[in-house]
């Protein structure tokens, strides 16, 4: 049996407060919600709290709800990895298998939002994050795929971040990264933060009033295949376990997982489950604190 991991971050180091650890429910650990997938990632939360997740080799969205488990949502996603809901409750997903943007209207329905910049393909939209006002920032990555058209290459020079805006316009507002790939925001909008996983670094941005990005600053080590936020602010990455940044950028939480975390998001009627991604296995974690995506 497992010390609890409010206990267990006290005991981690006594740099750490116990208020500043305080964040998971007494005494639990991560509990497996389902397994048997391939790869999990891009988790993404619906108004009921519901959370949809791919299994990205087997080209699937699944669906978890606090009462009925798991359940296959939709096969055939082009590859989708990261997901987002947008402001009509419909998702928007990073599709690889042709480096696009799609918004899936339905199970039966899709519309791509976007498939190209300056007239070349995608190099691999990894992950995305949705502003208030409808703004869709993505991270595209550059992980070849033994699935592609044979011969395709990376055909952006830059592994970049992305603006697509609701009106159609695309703008490249990250280009000095050498593999970005978690992205999330604040609620109300005014900063993103962004993780160059391949740099072990995070990064933290102010949003200009036009959707570009200003006062780029160090705000974490690590990198992150993917990153959530909570109502006190905090940032959650991963890699090779959870860990827990305050606003400030001070470590406050290390979360272990019996598999390496690839991302995750909050879910439940309450927002105060932890929903994690990790490799052929899904979990989740009983939280004092909430999401507020």
């Amino acid at each position: 049996m497992k010390p609890s991991i409010t206990l267990a971050c006290i005991l981690l180091t006594t740099a750490l407060t116990a208020q500043e650890c305080d964040i998971v429910a007494e005494g639990v650990v991560p509990q497996k919600a389902g397994t048997g997938f391939a790869f999990t990632e891009g988790p993404a939360i619906a108004k009921d709290g519901s959370v949809y997740f791919t299994d990205q080799p087997n080209d699937r969205i699944y669906h978890w709800d606090e009462q009925q488990g798991i359940t296959l949502w939709l096969e055939g996603t082009e590859r989708s990895n990261g997901l987002y809901f947008n402001h009509e409750e419909k998702l928007v997903a990073c599709a690889d298998a042709q480096n696009r943007i799609i918004l899936l209207e339905s199970r039966e329905e899709r519309k791509v939002l976007l498939e190209g910049f300056e007239g070349k393909h995608l190099n691999g939209p990894n992950d995305l994050w949705i502003a208030p006002n409808g703004d869709i920032y993505f991270t595209d990555a550059y992980y070849h795929r033994h699935y592609w058209p044979e011969g395709q290459l990376e055909e952006q020079v830059v592994r970049g971040v992305y603006l697509l805006r609701p009106n159609g316009k695309v703008i490249r507002v990250i280009n000095d990264y050498k593999q970005p790939n978690g992205i999330i925001g604040t609620p109300d909008g005014k900063n993103l933060y962004v993780s160059d996983i391949e740099d072990r670094k995070i990064w933290r941005y102010e949003i200009l009033p036009d959707g570009t990005l200003t006062g780029k600053t160090y705000f974490a080590p690590h990198g992150s295949d993917g990153m959530t936020i909570d109502n006190r602010g905090n940032i959650y990455l991963t890699m090779g376990k959870v860990w827990v940044y305050s606003p400030e950028g001070e470590l406050i939480s290390e979360i272990e997982v019996p598999e390496s975390p690839s991302n995750l998001c909050f879910g439940g009627e309450e927002r105060d489950i932890l929903f994690i991604t990790a490799r052929t296995s899904v979990y989740t974690l009983k939280m004092k604190t909430r999401g507020v995506q």
